[in-house]
């Protein structure tokens, strides 16, 4: 029997751990590659990084914890991002995952129970970014980097993963060539580029009829 992102997370949670690849570095994941791809490292070399996708437990059901990137970034400045990062030498992707959670955000470990990696996920920037889902027992308390993040909220697990509200935009990026990528319309924000990318293949993997 299939489940749905909005099953109760007693019946949820056995399904996503099913779907996903294991905590290890040798788990043999596919590399999925994100539209932007053409329009710079094409081949690599990719930087290996992590985010985790934190999955809220809320009585209303789960959400996803997001971020707003701070304006003053030089890369990426006022994105709709997942906590992560760069990956550190020796360091594992899914405390990768954590760290930058905490450091982004203030989100302890303590309160996150991680089931299992997405999808490599291949950025046109030249990053190889691998996903770590994670559930998360309310009660944390978060203290946002304020040179990093300038705003931190949820967005409903349901709504990020349905495919209804996944629409496929063009735009140029100055070089005179459209590109592709995922958009997703939430509230007054708009959640693209590698994060809705992202969050599409995560969809693809857990729900999506084989």
């Amino acid at each position: 029997m299939r489940v749905g992102p909005d099953a109760p997370v007693e019946t949820l949670e056995p399904w996503v751990r099913s779907r996903l690849y294991p905590l290890r570095e040798d788990a043999g994941r596919p590399a999925i590659v994100d539209l932007f791809i053409g329009h710079a490292n094409p081949e690599g070399p990719f930087t290996p990084a992590a985010v985790l996708v934190p999955l809220i437990e809320r009585e209303e059901g789960l959400s996803v914890l997001l971020t707003r990137r701070a304006d003053t970034l030089s890369k990426h400045s006022g994105q709709i991002a997942l906590p992560g990062g760069r990956i550190d030498g020796g360091e594992s992707t899914w405390n990768a995952a954590l760290r930058e959670a905490e450091e982004e955000v203030g989100l302890s470990r303590e309160f996150v129970r991680l089931v299992g990696l997405g999808d490599t996920y291949l950025t046109g920037t030249g990053f190889s970014i691998t996903p770590v889902v994670g559930f998360v027992r309310p009660g944390f308390v978060l203290s946002a980097h304020e040179a990093e993040v300038a705003e931190v909220f949820e967005a409903p697990f349901p709504f990020l993963m349905d495919p209804a509200n996944h629409e496929r935009r063009e735009r140029d990026f100055g070089d005179g060539k459209k590109r592709g990528f995922y958009a997703m319309d939430f509230e007054d924000r708009v959640i693209w580029g590698a994060t809705a990318g992202i969050l599409r293949s995560l969809y693809e993997r857990l729900f999506m009829e084989d």
